[in-house]
């Protein structure tokens, strides 16, 4: 008979609770069944998009200036924009 796990007041109790206790102590790992992740779809969508290298360059050099990738920077921007203008419509 495996132990009862005790119940927990926060994450950070449970997680010093797991810091020092073996999970053996509380579950049959051998009667556990192997799970399978679903196949999950990325969240997002890739686009081909032609830019002027003038304007490419201009995005790289501010994004280095940033420190940030220059794509998560564009789509930063388009972001930002496609906010504003939607307020604008309303």
């Amino acid at each position: 008979m495996k132990k009862a796990l005790p119940k927990f007041k926060s994450e950070d109790a449970e997680r010093e609770f797991w810091a020092t206790h073996d999970s053996t102590e509380f579950v049959d790992w051998r009667k556990a069944n192997r799970a399978i992740p679903p196949s999950l779809r990325p969240s997002s969508q890739t686009i081909s998009l032609r830019l002027p290298k003038p304007m490419l360059d201009r995005l790289k050099l501010l994004a280095n200036k940033r420190d940030v990738p220059y794509q998560s920077l564009l789509k930063m921007f388009v972001s930002e924009r496609l906010e504003a203008e939607l307020k604008g419509q309303r």
